[in-house]
């Protein structure tokens, strides 16, 4: 590896540590005893710190150094992690990603003043840290016979590039007891083929020790790699405590059953030949994942194409071949939809440290409760899913939810809440942040829209058109200009933002009670199975997830309510979408496809149905994106282009059509 893959290396895993660093931090926050994210934080500050040596910054290595140091007395009890000291360890982070990210900036000022909030603390909240006390007489430990090991040291070659230091490691163990240590070349290669950079040495270190089996593990907590380690428990000598540097290794004693075991992050390790099996992982580019999966694309619509062909050659052998391809790419499609699918605890990770600062800033006591983290969705859908995430947060913290003296003489808890979840439904991922604060202001809101021009004194508009005016540009309620809000640029990113990405963006409000807004957006923007329907002579496409089932209009019951036209299937009476009234064809259709989406069931009318499509998403063109109920369009195996259908959109926009009774079958007809 040349050093500037290297150093991309480094910077790529300095990011990742960067976030467990802070997702630690945060959760040390309320839960400041738990020695497992006390190591994992200690450990990303060790790791940031070897690493950034060799590839980063100089300044950004010492105060990473600066960090370990006073983190070290949080990790030996001697230190109270206070939220004074988390809050300066979060500040800190931040400071180690612009010294890493942005070293053209002049961050010494910076840095100079948090080392010194860093010392103070210490100073003031663990007075042991800075000048020991006097150790008080403790009983003398019990006696601890003398062991001996065998310990094989065999690092991967890149171990130093990433703040191993094999000589550190060698001189902890000298520091045990008495260590024997045996240099083996046989894994460094000949003079022409030696990568300097890399590390080709092993040791074997014959170590006689009264230290336990805990401490061992302690030297070598930060050597992950599966096989790295061998420790090997060897017969005590029955009477000599230590071995002499000329004495050749033992033979004689069979070893002591006790090496052969597993090792994970944080204890002892195995040979390699007896680790489990991992899942080795490699990074790869978004660029190229986009690129595989545009080719992958065309090679769906290729596909599609070479099927149509084989269809109408009526070829046995032909069509064998074509069976095997549609196969095989089905199967490439979803391994690289696989690729780009992400789970959103990504994105919504980042949040809890937003919703910390801004409640800090404005003195107010909020908690963020997170949901359905799990829940995956296309890396670029949730690339552009940050920003119009950070508006809604930032404005329900300033606008929606009280302070705690507010909250308490409304008869709440001083603590507000603000929820994020996220869940799949069909094609579409629905997600959700809802606080429980004061709702929206629909008076004031009115006023700031009349007073900009956006509507008319003698507009009467209904409360959820009064909610949607806070999407209009230049529209704020804001009392004051601050650097969360008021000039009213935001919300009209968010929903410019959120139609882009081909989703929808609602919004529940009760006075008093808290706002809930809703993002309702496509899983992929990629590929997806869909269902061929044909309206008129117009092709649509379906998402075939959200299809039920298909069933012939004149074999079921049609009924009319309030103006809304039903058909029953099997007892359940589903809403009719007239597609033949949308597009213009001038026929009525003879086919219901039943199809859910999170308002319920819709039976969408067409006139046939084709089959299922491998669709390829192609974006629509700026004069048809705004058409409601479109999500794009597809190319067929012919070569013609489909429209697919957003059946929520469709529903919206067509007009309730009351039935009219001819020849046994329901037709609409303008009332």
């Amino acid at each position: 590896m040349s050093m500037p893959d290297a150093t991309e290396t480094f910077l790529d895993e300095a990011r990742d540590l960067l976030e467990q660093l802070e997702a630690a931090l945060l959760d040390l926050e309320t839960s400041p005893e738990d020695q497992g994210l006390i190591n994992t934080t200690f450990r990303a500050l060790h790791t940031l710190k070897g690493s950034g040596g060799m590839f980063g910054p100089p300044e950004m290595a010492a105060f990473a150094h600066h960090l370990e140091d006073a983190f070290e007395l949080v990790r030996q009890g001697r230190l109270p992690l206070s939220r004074d000291l988390v809050g300066v360890l979060l500040q800190s982070s931040d400071q180690l990603r612009r010294l890493l990210f942005e070293p053209e900036g002049a961050h010494a000022s910076e840095t100079a003043r948090l080392v010194d909030i860093l010392r103070s603390l210490t100073r003031r909240d663990g007075p042991a840290a800075a000048t020991p006390a006097a150790p008080t007489p403790a009983p003398a430990p019990a006696a601890v016979a003398q062991q001996r090991v065998m310990i094989e040291l065999r690092l991967p070659p890149h171990a130093m590039a990433f703040g191993t230091n094999p000589l550190a490691l060698l001189d902890e163990l000298r520091s045990l007891g008495e260590a024997e240590i045996t240099p083996l070349t046989d894994g460094v290669p000949d003079l022409d083929a030696l990568n300097p950079a890399e590390l080709s040495l092993a040791w074997r270190i014959l170590l006689t020790t009264t230290a336990g089996r805990d401490a061992l593990d302690d030297v070598f907590i930060f050597v992950d790699e599966p096989g790295s380690v061998t420790i090997t428990e060897l017969a005590a000598p029955a009477e000599a405590p230590a071995i002499a540097p000329s004495a050749p290794p033992p033979t004689a004693a069979p070893p002591v059953q006790t090496a052969a075991e597993l090792r994970s992050p944080a204890a002892g390790s195995v040979p390699a030949a007896a680790a489990e099996p991992t899942d080795s992982q490699v990074r790869v580019s978004a660029a190229r994942l986009d690129t595989l999966l545009d080719q992958v694309g065309e090679l769906v619509i290729a596909q599609a194409r070479l099927t149509a062909l084989a269809h109408n050659r009526h070829d046995l052998a032909l069509s064998a071949i074509v069976e095997e391809i549609e196969r095989l790419s089905a199967d490439l499609r979803d391994s690289a939809m696989d690729m780009r699918m992400l789970p959103i605890d990504q994105l919504f990770s980042r949040y809890r440290r937003v919703v910390r600062d801004l409640a800090g800033s404005l003195s107010k006591d909020i908690e963020l409760v997170l949901s359905g983290e799990e829940t995956e969705l296309d890396k670029t859908v949730l690339d552009r899913l940050g920003d119009p995430l950070v508006h809604i947060i930032r404005n329900s913290i300033d606008h929606g939810i009280e302070t705690p003296d507010a909250r308490e003489t409304a008869g709440k808890p001083r603590r507000g809440t603000l929820r994020l979840s996220a869940r799949q439904s069909g094609a579409e991922m629905i997600i959700t942040v809802e606080d429980d604060g004061a709702g929206l202001n629909r008076v004031r809101i009115r006023e700031k829209a009349l007073a900009a021009g956006v509507i008319g004194a003698e507009d009467e508009l209904t409360p959820s058109q009064i909610d949607q005016l806070i999407f209009h540009p230049g529209l704020s309620t804001a009392q004051t200009i601050s650097n969360l809000s008021g000039r009213g640029v935001g919300m009209d990113v968010v929903k410019r933002t959120i139609t882009d990405l081909q989703g929808t963006i609602e919004i529940t409000s009760e006075p008093g009670r808290g706002t809930r807004i809703t993002l309702r957006l496509p899983l992929t923007l990629a590929i997806i199975e869909g269902l061929q329907v044909a309206v008129g002579q117009t092709m649509c496409i379906l998402p075939l997830s959200t299809v039920e089932e298909c069933v012939e209009l004149s074999q079921v019951e049609t009924r009319t309510s309030n103006g809304r036209n039903f058909v029953d299937i099997r007892g359940t009476m589903v809403p009719l979408l007239w597609t033949d009234r949308i597009f213009g064809t001038g026929r009525t259709g003879s086919v219901v496809a039943v199809v859910e989406t999170d308002a319920g069931k819709t039976g969408v009318v067409v006139d046939q149905v084709i089959g299922q499509h491998q669709t390829v998403i192609k974006p629509l063109s700026p004069l048809h994106r705004a058409v409601p109920g479109l999500a794009g369009a597809t190319i067929l195996g012919d070569g013609s282009v489909a429209l697919i259908l957003d059946i929520p959109g469709l529903s919206r926009a067509q007009p309730a059509l009351p039935l009219q009774r001819t020849a046994g079958a329901a037709v609409p007809t303008a009332a």
